[in-house]
């Protein structure tokens, strides 16, 4: 929420800065909000966000159904064309698909976004699991597959500043201690996948291998996900990293 929000002065605000204050109100928790939850996490006054919130939806930014609002087509439509959607999930889906056929098992793509992981895809099938983030949703890089696949093939300073961020147990196995996480970041290119043994959720193990692009810098990863009674890293773990493998290819051929 930026400065003008939280004291009130919309008069400080210019038209895509309310607009991305109701915007910043959603997440994955609140996917659809009243006209006051609306004010209350915007921080905006209830005149400008109602004027602003009915000029979104005359553009196709918010939709209204009812008396709640929510998230339109319209900016469904124009985030189908960034690149992380256009061409990496194009590119690396083929291979979640084979993944998933394999392992019956929930499939992830997601990138690194700040010190969060920002999930690109997921393949569920018949048994979603309610734990897990949905495709746009955001999980802790510090103690995740996905985050971790990542970081151990970025630059120390993007490693320092996740770690930096803080590191709150999640459950009583998450590594809270950046030495200890920076150990487990080690020793994953000798060993061609990432692990996250139920740090991020109680009962639920990851698997992740990363993805390379054409000049050889990590861009993401993939991972399967899911009770840790059914995923066993050293089962796992080389499919794993196979089709991250595969996934690299395709991408960099694409660019």
């Amino acid at each position: 929420m930026s400065p003008a929000a939280r004291d009130g002065s919309s008069d400080a605000m210019g038209g895509l800065d309310r607009a991305a204050a109701i915007l910043g109100a959603f997440d994955a928790t609140h996917r659809e909000l009243t006209l006051a939850a609306l004010v209350e996490r915007s921080g905006m006054p209830r005149s400008t966000t109602h004027r602003t919130a009915d000029r979104m939806i005359r553009l196709g930014w918010l939709d209204k159904p009812r008396e709640k609002y929510r998230i339109g087509n319209r900016l469904f439509e124009i985030s189908s064309l960034a690149p992380i959607r256009h061409e990496l999930r194009e590119a690396v889906l083929p291979f979640l698909q084979d993944l998933h056929n394999a392992t019956k098992t929930t499939v992830q793509l997601g990138v690194l976004d700040g010190t969060q992981i920002l999930v690109v895809e997921k393949i569920t099938g018949h048994r979603p699991s309610p734990v897990l983030s949905q495709a746009g949703g955001t999980i802790p890089a510090y103690c995740s597959g996905l985050g971790r696949a990542i970081l151990a093939y970025r630059d120390r300073a993007t490693v320092d500043a996740v770690l930096g961020a803080g590191m709150p147990a999640r459950t009583s196995r998450t590594l809270t201690s950046p030495v200890a996480v920076l150990r487990e970041l080690t020793a994953i290119p000798d060993q061609g996948w990432a692990l996250d043994r139920e740090e991020g959720n109680v009962g639920v193990t990851c698997v992740a291998a990363p993805i390379f692009g054409p000049l050889g810098d990590v861009v993401a990863a993939l991972s399967v996900t899911g009770p840790s009674k059914l995923v066993h890293a050293n089962r796992i773990g080389p499919a794993v990293r196979l089709a991250g493998a595969a996934a690299s290819r395709a991408y960099s051929t694409r660019r």
